[in-house]
């Protein structure tokens, strides 16, 4: 309910309950009486806050005979939010002077600061709007009495519901095509950063939709873990309203540990099956649900909405399954047939089952279950809700070591391609995967911070493995390359290195699973190594013989990098556009075959000379700049602030490097600066009016430092919580030159900032590599000179921070 600002009278304790918890008193109706304001949080509040309202609406409507107020959305399910609308329907048999009852209800409400959706209708225009329109009639099935003539109220109610049933071949083919589309628009309520918790997919409308499906008499309602699970994502937009002091629906990062909070207090009053996040002290330091409330929450969410997400589409099947058709609704259905996928694994009415064969107690199989699940993967079909039930009750997790026959079938799953995600969720609802993998606990769910990655731990893991299994002919182990996708993320959530923890599980898996000692190894070198190729390849100057021959020692055989390096891409695709931009994947790809040249040769490829581009643009006047969409070159007099200017025009033109070479060319004063840029959005700036504002930084005519805080007042900067700025050098790790490494929050021109710090400081740099993920950067720079003294480093590490945080 939200209520109109000002002042008002006293609180009352109820009320200075419902203020504490993000409410504000209600204002005043007509005729002096005032709208409900109930407190609290939980399904008790809500119907609390329906209660209250209900009496305070009877109050308005006038005793008129032939007359009922009816309630249906929020208020109609009894799951009344503090700040949530009205939606109410008058219902009359035809009398005279009902739009005077009408304003009697209306008014006092719009009064109170009420948003109200309204109607007056007789009743056959109410079964009229609900054949006409499956929208209004889902909403109307759960209209409820208010006040008036209840006998009316009811009767329409149930002839509203006689009505859905009636028309559900229809109105169920169409529901069907408008949650899809909402589904599309929306996204996955589980794995979007701030997504919409009525609108998106496994959100609050699908439990409304899976009502509906239930009152058609089709499936069984919403129930158990379905029901729990709704009335937690009622609570989080509860406490979500509150923090806001506005109704929201998505959970935007900057309300997330507020909203948190307020449900941890809230959740101390609620059975432990409506909280959202624990309750207490933690007594777990490893257990990142209890040390993280903001985690534990998105957690929550996630996990709650793949429980609704699961329901509502086994609910679609079930509604197709009992329509006669895959496809489409309305089709009696023929003969049952049955269709082998696998040994014990038939297709029937469009579900994978089990074969009557397999139900058999002496066979005792520990394969079947992941069978079942491969087959299902591999054909796209879901596994029938039966089955899998029968599969969590029967089959226990593999004995160990696993018998080659389980190891393999567990291979073919992984390597069933894209069908593979669906068929592990299922299963993991079904708690088989926990069974073959009890690590998997630690990653479900977990969210990851940051725009990079768009999925939780566990499902971004599944999907590595399916962009994994596209590069299996790609790589001399396939079988190691999805078991590495697979646990490449494993260590994750533990408040240590995630590689290195990493490594140690998947050693101990590969080992449960029986791989031989040898293989093992590997795989928890895989493990170790994931980040290798691309936070080199982003991080360090690939031109440098030293880079190469790094990473060729690390992973001495062309069959581990092979392995790394479609791990790496595979990584980076199921991540997200972020991570698999083209200008990294080129990186990767340049650096892998750099080292492929190493290991084969035993000698690091030589540097390369000046691009041929360079040398003509040296040949002419200076300074001269030559640019495309991709790459910017400027070669212009050998000064200390050139990489500063040519950076902070750049970045002027709204412009992002992505990489920076500073070299002097030989034989010669003049140096050379090579960018690899790319638009921060939209479309590059016009390449003449770049070309002509890159000659004026130069030679100093170019307002950078006015023009660069011109664009960063449009922007907010970082808040309190992010980290500060750090410095790590990097000794060896160059020819020539010493890498200084800076770790810092994103902003507007950070490249400019420190490139001319380093000048300020004497700091050649030869050249520098610029990556940067969401709101976080970490730029390298390779400094030319003596930096061998402990003052010296500071005194430059000094400016580089005051840089990065000024």
């Amino acid at each position: 309910m939200r209520s109109e600002p000002g002042g008002g009278p006293a609180l009352s304790p109820g009320q200075e309950r419902g203020a504490a918890a993000g409410e504000r008193p209600a204002p005043r109706g007509a005729g002096g009486i005032a709208p409900p304001l109930v407190g609290g949080i939980g399904p008790a509040a809500r119907s609390d806050r329906a209660d209250a309202l209900d009496a305070w609406l009877a109050r308005l409507l006038p005793a008129v005979p032939g007359v009922a107020l009816l309630a249906v959305g929020g208020l109609g399910r009894r799951e009344c939010l503090a700040r949530g609308d009205l939606d109410l329907i008058l219902v009359h048999g035809g009398e005279q002077g009902v739009a005077r009852v009408a304003d009697a209800v209306w008014y006092p409400i719009w009064d109170a600061g009420i948003d109200l959706d309204h109607a007056v209708r007789t009743v056959p225009e109410m079964l009229a709007v609900g054949r006409a329109d499956v929208k209004a009639a889902l909403g109307l099935i759960d209209a409820r009495y208010v006040a008036g003539d209840r006998g009316m109220a009811e009767r329409v109610r149930a002839a509203v519901r006689v009505d859905w049933r009636r028309q559900a071949a229809a109105h169920l083919a169409e529901l069907h095509e408008i949650t899809a589309a909402r589904w599309d628009r929306f996204g996955e309520l589980a794995f979007e950063p701030e997504g919409d918790l009525k609108e998106a997919r496994g959100g609050l409308r699908d439990g409304v939709v899976l009502r509906g499906i239930a009152l058609a008499q089709l499936v069984p309602g919403p129930r158990g873990a379905v029901g729990e699970a709704y009335r937690r994502l009622l609570n989080v937009r509860e406490a979500l309203h509150a923090r806001a002091g506005r109704r929201l629906d998505r959970l935007v990062a900057e309300l997330t540990g507020p909203v948190a909070e307020l449900l941890a207090d809230a959740g101390a009053g609620l059975p432990p099956a409506d909280r959202v996040v624990p309750v207490g002290r933690p007594t777990d330091v490893t257990d990142w649900r209890r040390l993280d409330p903001g985690l534990a929450l998105r957690a929550q969410i996630a996990d709650d909405a793949r429980t609704i997400s699961y329901a509502t589409q086994d609910a679609w099947r079930s509604v197709r399954r009992l329509r006669g058709t895959r496809t489409s609704f309305g089709v009696r259905r023929g003969r049952v047939s049955r269709r082998p996928l696998d040994d014990g694994v038939v297709e029937q009415d469009g579900e994978v089952v089990l074969a009557r064969a397999a139900l058999a107690p002496e066979r005792a199989d520990p394969a079947l279950p992941i069978r079942v699940v491969a087959a299902a993967a591999r054909s796209g079909l879901p596994v029938a809700g039966p089955t899998l039930e029968w599969l969590a009750a029967s089959c226990a997790a593999p004995p160990v070591p696993w018998p080659p026959a389980v190891r393999e079938a567990f291979l073919r799953l992984l390597g069933s391609g894209p069908g593979l995600v669906e068929a592990w969720e299922a299963a993991d609802r079904y708690g088989l995967i926990e069974r073959w993998l009890p690590e998997w606990s630690a990653v479900r769910n977990l969210p990851q911070p940051g725009p990079v990655h768009r999925h939780t731990v566990d499902r971004h893991l599944v999907q590595t493995v399916v962009c994994a299994a596209e590069a299996s002919r790609a790589v001399s182990r396939p079988d190691l390359l999805l078991l590495g996708a697979l646990l490449h993320d494993i260590g994750k959530g533990r408040g240590v290195d995630h590689s290195a923890a990493g490594a140690a599980i998947a050693e101990r898996v590969g080992a449960r699973m029986g791989l031989e000692p040898g293989d093992v190894a590997v795989l928890g070198r895989l493990v170790r190594r994931h980040l290798l190729l691309p936070d080199t390849a982003t991080r360090r100057d690939l031109a440098d013989p030293v880079t190469a021959g790094a990473v060729a020692e690390a992973v001495d055989t062309t069959d581990l990098l092979d392995l790394l390096a479609a791990l790496s891409v595979a990584d980076a695709t199921a991540a997200g556009p972020l991570a698999a931009s083209r200008w990294r994947l080129e990186l990767i790809g340049t650096l892998v075959g750099r080292v492929r040249a190493t290991l084969r040769t035993g000698e690091s490829p030589s540097p390369s000379p000046p691009a041929p581009e360079v040398l003509a643009l040296a040949a002419g006047p200076l300074p001269a700049v030559a640019s495309t969409d991709e790459m910017v070159r400027v070669v212009a007099p050998g000064e200390p602030g050139l990489l500063a200017a040519v950076s902070g025009c750049l970045a002027a033109h709204r412009l992002t490097v992505r990489s920076a070479d500073v070299s002097p060319l030989p034989g010669s004063s003049a140096v050379a600066v090579e960018c690899a840029i790319g638009p921060d959005f939209g479309t590059g700036p016009d390449p003449a009016r770049l070309a002509a504002d890159l000659r004026r930084a130069v030679r100093g005519e170019f307002p950078v430092a006015e023009r660069l805080a011109a664009r960063e007042r449009g922007y907010p900067r970082a808040g309190s919580g992010a980290a500060p700025p750090r410095v790590v050098w990097h000794d060896g790790a160059a020819t020539g030159a010493v890498v200084l490494e800076l770790r810092a929050a994103d902003r507007i021109g950070l490249l400019y900032r420190v490139a001319r710090a380093l000048a300020g400081a004497d700091a050649w740099v030869r050249s520098a590599r610029i990556s940067t993920l969401g709101a976080s950067a970490v730029d390298t720079f390779y400094l030319v000179g003596e930096f061998t003294s402990a003052a010296r480093r500071a005194a430059v590490a000094e400016a580089v921070l005051a840089a990065a945080a000024g």
